[in-house]
């Protein structure tokens, strides 16, 4: 809290949880990852974050730049479905332990989702 100010902090991210990779019944295609983003629930919500940028965080054992924690950057691509999961392309496809794992959006002035 800043000094002087009263109130609970506001968050500017949303949570949203990595569901598995796009596929159909053969193929999995790991450079997409669908995201269920809390909150959001038809497709017409998910316009809102269709191009607004996401990370996913996670937590490495060996120190890297000062810190344990790590992030994959990547961005809203599309909705996928009618009930608010949307696809999302990340700069280098997700490890296998995403799935079912939290990430955050970021809705900041600047347009992140952390997921």
């Amino acid at each position: 809290m800043v000094k002087g100010r009263t109130g609970q902090r506001v968050r500017l991210y949303v949570r949203g949880t990595v569901l598995g990779y796009k596929r159909s019944k053969s193929n999995q295609y790991e450079t997409t990852s669908l995201v269920q983003i809390e909150g959001v629930n038809t497709k017409e919500d998910v316009a809102w974050y269709c191009g607004k940028r996401m990370a996913y965080i996670y937590k490495a054992k060996t120190k890297s730049s000062g810190t344990h924690y790590r992030c994959i950057w990547g961005k809203v691509a599309r909705p996928h479905g009618n009930s608010g999961v949307v696809r999302a392309k990340f700069r280098s496809n997700l490890p296998p332990e995403s799935m079912v794992s939290w990430t955050d959006l970021p809705v900041s002035v600047r347009g992140y989702v952390l997921l």
